[in-house]
């Protein structure tokens, strides 16, 4: 498993990364022996980055994964998580939990980009986790706060950094505009771009990777899969495409793309993690990963031999767009269009 170090910062990620949203059952329970044998199944395979957060599955997320990462050598993985929405007790429960995850809503999630509320935060965090520090600290979907995150949140982060408490900061989003600013505007070192740059969807080759490139700042992709339409070899009606049922003509447009995959004596899925890469900015894709299966299937995608000519081919179609990167056989920049 290759490794791509965080521009500017001591920090090393896998480029291949442990999505660990799943195991706080999102959309539907995941046994708690599924998720430690995951995350032990990700371990065996090479994987050393973990990513997590305070939102996913109201903390059973990050308590799941610092139980299973117990024991293992601190200095050998690097453990991400992020602020913005801070656990506070519920005073009207309803159960369960009313945002995706399959568990009791005992506490609720409240918007907090103050400088005290990232504080709060990465403390609860490190409860929950067992850890002695986290590794790289995001600012979670700041969408609508974004003076508040601007100008406490990420200058509290860089504080952290700058003690060396923290070792790298950003800010992860499923829009690409604002990550653009954090990267011009703020300390950050690094974005988590969402669904942004896949085979689907290139539209961040507008703002934040030419930002990221101009300043020599690194970005981590997740949401490769648009939410399961670029998952599987046969794109069939049905599936999802950011969280909803994908309209007729981006399943017929990922029908296409699967086609040329096969031409090219690969799959969509596999394409679909290895292009994000084909950007120089891009040092890492993390994936979702709920059971050992997962992680079996998902290292063998991200391993596959993905012939250059691909990308030829999907731009010569109108398939993908003809201003992005290109790249070799080993998955490094080879030249721009």
């Amino acid at each position: 498993m290759g490794h791509r170090k965080i521009t500017n910062t001591p920090v090393e990620l896998t480029e291949l990364g442990f999505g660990a949203s799943v195991i706080g059952n999102l959309y539907r329970v995941t046994p708690p022996d599924d998720a430690q044998a995951a995350i032990e199944a990700a371990w065996e395979a090479g994987i050393r980055y973990f990513d997590t957060a305070p939102h996913y599955g109201l903390g059973l997320s990050e308590c799941r994964l610092g139980a299973a990462l117990r024991g293992r050598p601190r200095d050998a993985y690097v453990v991400s998580s992020k602020v913005g929405r801070l656990l506070v007790p519920n005073e009207q429960p309803r159960g369960t939990d009313t945002e995706g995850f399959a568990v009791r809503d005992d506490l609720r999630r409240q918007w907090d980009f103050s400088r005290d509320g990232v504080l709060r935060s990465i403390e609860a965090t490190l409860e929950r986790t067992g850890l002695d520090r986290l590794d790289v600290v995001y600012l979670h979907d700041p969408d609508d706060h974004w003076i508040q995150a601007a100008e406490e949140a990420m200058p509290a982060l860089a504080d952290l950094r700058d003690q060396g408490v923290i070792g790298a900061i950003g800010a992860g989003m499923n829009q690409s505009a604002m990550l653009a600013r954090f990267l011009r505007e703020t300390a950050a070192d690094l974005v988590m771009l969402a669904g942004r740059y896949t085979l689907l969807d290139q539209s961040a080759l507008d703002d934040v990777l030419p930002a990221a490139r101009e300043l020599g700042k690194s970005v981590v992709a997740v949401g490769v899969f648009n939410s399961g339409l670029l998952s599987s070899d046969r794109p069939a009606e049905g599936m999802k495409y950011d969280y909803q049922d994908a309209p007729p003509d981006l399943v017929a447009r990922a029908r296409a793309i699967a086609e040329v995959c096969a031409a090219h004596g690969t799959s969509l899925p596999a394409a679909a993690i290895a292009f994000p890469r084909t950007h120089p900015s891009i040092i890492n894709v993390t994936l979702g990963m709920r059971n050992p299966e997962q992680v079996v299937r998902n290292v063998e995608l991200h391993r596959r031999h993905i012939p250059d000519g691909l990308w030829d081919d999907l731009r010569a179609r109108g398939l993908i767009r003809s201003d992005g990167p290109t790249t070799d056989d080993r998955g490094r920049s080879s030249r721009c269009l």
